[in-house]
């Protein structure tokens, strides 16, 4: 465990694969003692890669994708099926703050572990949880008993039906933000639960539809639907509503800019020594500007190929918001990233080092401690059920 400003607060953790374990993560990252409860056969992400120098069985179940989010937490192996299983469960929860699952609509009722049932012997315990659809409790969803992953929330959430280039390629975003988005608004939940609860010594359920999270995320297409009728569609590397602001085409690839006021705009023309365009009747107004786009890009493109991307940015830096596109070896050089301790090293079972993204979220009161790594399956047992 790290410290951090939640170490009085204990997680039972009973998830798996990213949305959960995301959600964890970011609670053990803060000090929360987080207990990662797994079936015998361990969540089904501890065998996905990819695995360094993989030489026996044990490393071959611990690869980077469990690596990476399952860090300052504590492994015990229960079965959940058994009365034992149950019963050691319930005395984990007798000194537990949180208790965070994704399962499927119905699982814990089953398992005679229900909302209702948990709420009344442990008043004070928060209830989290993330599904695809929600949980029927706060709004029953017609598809409640869809199984969902990343790509499921994207699609029905609306990323994919705006992200592209155009409305017969739509694209996935790359990070699973179909997960990762609802475990944050997760946490979040659950911190607000929490301080409710130390105030009026009840807790309560935490509920976050991966659906809605996704949906919430992409904002932008509702109130456009709203006011214009009309459906966003995919537009590349651009914007509807701000031009320019997007990719850029330079001599070596490319940069991103934006320019969401007149007066970027300006700025714009002033380092491309475009004087003429800065009050243009047909670009001096993000509105002139959106009506000719393709115009104004081509202006941009015009200045911005014939220069490197590292010139580019080197021109707006300090005058028109700008950026490079970074791959992962170029954030894995950035001063940036090592000045903010945004990538960390943690140990392997075989022996060796690994990088994994650091904690996003820093605190002036708490430095920041070494990562623990991410726990062998059951690594914890005798050390939590023992003692807990």
């Amino acid at each position: 465990m790290v410290s951090g400003p939640l170490s009085d607060v204990r997680v039972i953790d009973l998830t798996q694969v990213l949305s959960g374990p995301f959600c964890s993560m970011l609670l053990a990252d803060m000090g929360a003692d987080v207990i990662k409860v797994e079936p015998p056969s361990g969540d089904v992400a501890r065998r996905w890669g990819p695995h360094p120098a993989v030489s026996g069985e044990v490393e071959a179940s611990y690869g980077g994708y469990f690596a990476s989010v399952n860090r300052n937490k504590r492994s015990v192996v229960l079965d959940l099926r058994t009365p034992q299983g149950v019963e050691d469960l319930h005395r984990l929860l007798s000194t537990a703050d949180v208790l965070l699952e994704n399962y499927r609509v119905g699982v814990m009722d089953r398992l005679g572990l229900s909302y209702e049932s948990l709420h009344a012997r442990y008043p004070a315990l928060v209830y989290a949880s993330i599904r695809g659809f929600g949980d029927p409790r706060t709004g029953e969803s017609p598809y409640a008993d869809w199984p969902a992953f990343d790509i499921i929330a994207q699609a029905m959430g609306g990323i994919l039906g705006i992200t592209g280039t155009d409305p017969e390629h739509p694209v996935k975003v790359g990070p699973g933000v179909g997960d990762i988005f609802p475990a944050a608004l997760a946490a979040t939940g659950i911190l607000a639960a929490l301080h409710e609860a130390q105030r009026t010594g009840l807790g309560q359920l935490v509920d976050v539809a991966m659906y809605d999270a996704v949906l919430s995320l992409t904002e932008r297409i509702v109130y456009q639907y709203s006011i214009t009728g009309e459906s966003p569609a995919p537009q590349g590397n651009t914007h509807p509503l701000l031009c320019p602001y997007g990719l850029v085409r330079t001599a070596d690839g490319f940069v991103a800019l934006a320019t969401p006021t007149d007066h970027h705009w300006r700025a714009l023309c002033q380092v491309m020594n475009r004087h003429d365009l800065e009050d243009h009747p047909q670009f001096g107004t993000n509105d002139q500007r959106l009506v000719n786009a393709s115009e104004v890009y081509r202006i941009v493109e015009e200045w911005s190929s014939h220069k490197t991307s590292t010139e580019a940015v080197s021109a707006l830096t300090g005058v028109v918001p700008c950026a490079p596109v970074n791959s992962a070896a170029d954030i894995a050089g950035d001063p940036h990233v090592e000045a903010r301790n945004m990538i960390r090293s943690v140990e392997h079972p075989s022996g060796s080092l690994i990088s994994i993204a650091g904690a996003p979220i820093k605190f002036s009161a708490h430095g920041e401690d070494p990562f623990v790594r991410a726990p062998l399956l059951g690594e914890h047992n005798h050390e939590v059920l023992d003692n807990p």
